[in-house]
């Protein structure tokens, strides 16, 4: 799933051990999302959308379509 996490926290002059530690996770899932490793739960996108006051839909980005 791409993703504007990294642009955003860099807006913020967060490192990602900040938005970790604002989020309960670690550093190292910070990281993973970032670089498109791993798709946060549900619950982590709000959270995460929450924090930078914005929707899911703002942040986070299908990396492709879904085949019908």
């Amino acid at each position: 799933m791409k993703n504007r996490l990294r642009v955003l926290r860099a807006e913020r002059n967060w490192s990602q051990a900040q938005l970790a530690e604002e989020l309960s996770v670690s550093r190292q899932t910070i990281n993973s999302i970032e670089t498109e490793k791993y798709d946060p739960s549900l619950p982590l996108a709000f959270k995460i959308a929450g924090v930078f006051g914005g929707s899911i839909e703002e942040i986070f980005q299908p990396s492709s379509e879904i085949p019908t």
